[in-house]
């Protein structure tokens, strides 16, 4: 399915009256003169397949037809001295399908044509906001400075409105999301073969990385988490400084990024190329709760029915090691979900509460954080939704804990 597609299926579910205004963002200032690396709009991405900044896509549903118009800088050599090649009209008609191609300066003209010639009711842009603290980005500000020029109109999410499109993937996206996968793995083998302790955890964060961009993942889909000892028990740490100490577990939450579509992948490993009998103890009882996980994941339920396995393999596995007395203390050591959605984002776009159906990819990522032992375990392979269950994408990183011993040793 093409970006094209992906328009079509907006399209038909927009009331007729409506204008969609989708902007790919702006570059953002660090301090002085240097920006953040530039990550475009998942949206103006998803219906462009354009990653380029300063962009703009206008769509206009009324009079019985949809009129599309594409904004891109105007070619500049200046510019382009410093920062490299802007694309033309013609290569971005190309990428995007969109025939009509203007530039940047236009977008106002255009807009203004429009609201005075159709009885426009409905004006769609990107309004995702992750906390109420947040500044506006670039597309936000943008819809406050519409509806300030035209009040009357009626404001709704483009991010909304694109999210039933996003949850299930078509084959060029899933075929992105396995290569991603692909190279992740060679990734992480290259951590495994390097990997001894005495290492920092930022030096095995570099053998991935390194892989990764030699074979074309020039992104990463979150910052590399390479968390040794006790630092394997926080979620999201991405220090990355500490030593890996003799005997220690690292855990390594990280995923390749390819043609803008992420991968999701946590292996945990020993520093010294074999497990102790207590973290083979708990590796294999988080190993369990992966695989009923994979072999629940099916058209029909939630991630909520999923979450709902893992807690339950958890529970029981937890009450035979005598770590709680009750099944229902799970959170003791299990404090996350065990699964979202992949995609464009590494946590997707999708709502809480939607069934699965064929074509959504998610996480299968149970895990157990033991901070008096120094024992943090998560295990996250990435699922892609099938007519009759689920199909393990990345089924060919190794994961039993026999495997992982064999190739450290330089057996496999």
């Amino acid at each position: 399915m093409s970006v094209q597609e992906h328009r079509k299926r907006l399209y038909e579910t927009l009331p007729e009256g409506s204008m969609v205004l989708s902007y790919a963002g702006v570059p953002v200032h660090t301090n002085e003169d240097d920006y953040y690396n530039f990550e475009v709009n998942s949206q103006f991405f998803y219906l462009t397949g354009l990653e380029r900044e300063n962009m703009a896509f206008l769509a206009v549903k009324a009079g019985g037809a949809v009129q599309e118009t594409l904004f891109i800088e105007a070619a500049d050599p200046l510019h382009e001295r410093w920062t490299g090649k802007m694309p033309t009209k013609e290569e971005a008609a190309q990428i995007s399908g969109v025939q009509n191609v203007r530039y940047t300066e236009e977008i106002s003209a255009a807009v203004g044509r429009f609201m005075g010639r159709y009885d426009i009711g409905y004006v769609y842009f990107d309004l995702y906001r992750c906390g109420m603290k947040d500044p506006d980005d670039y597309n936000a500000a943008m819809a406050r400075e519409f509806m300030r020029l035209y009040p009357a109109v009626t404001l709704r999410d483009l991010h909304k409105a694109c999210v039933p499109l996003r949850e299930c993937k078509d084959g060029d996206e899933i075929a992105l999301v396995r290569q991603a996968v692909g190279i992740t793995r060679q990734g992480l083998e290259r951590v495994m073969k390097g990997l001894k302790p005495g290492m920092r955890e930022y030096q095995a964060q570099a053998d991935f990385e390194y892989a990764c961009k030699r074979l074309g993942a020039v992104r990463f889909a979150f910052n590399t988490i390479s968390a040794s000892g006790k630092n394997g028990c926080m979620m999201h740490y991405n220090t990355n400084r500490e030593e890996i100490r003799p005997g220690s577990l690292l855990l390594l939450d990280l995923g390749a990024k390819y043609g803008n579509y992420c991968s999701d992948i946590t292996r945990t490993y020993p520093a010294d190329g074999k497990y102790t009998p207590r973290q083979r103890e708990i590796y294999g009882l988080v190993l369990k709760a992966n695989l009923a996980v994979a072999a629940a994941a099916r058209p029909g339920i939630t991630l909520k029915d999923l979450n709902d396995v893992a807690k339950s393999v958890l529970g029981e596995g937890l009450v035979s090691l005598g770590l709680i007395q009750d099944a229902q203390e799970v959170g003791k050591y299990y404090m996350h979900s065990v699964s979202h959605s992949i995609g464009i984002d590494c946590h997707d776009a999708a709502f809480v509460g939607d069934v699965l159906q064929p074509g959504w990819i998610i996480s299968d990522e149970p895990g157990l954080y033991i901070d008096e032992e120094e024992i943090g375990i998560r295990i996250e392979d990435d699922l892609l939704i099938t007519a009759s269950g689920c199909e393990v994408l990345s089924k060919e990183i190794i994961k039993d804990p026999d495997e992982i011993e064999r190739f450290m040793r330089g057996e496999g």
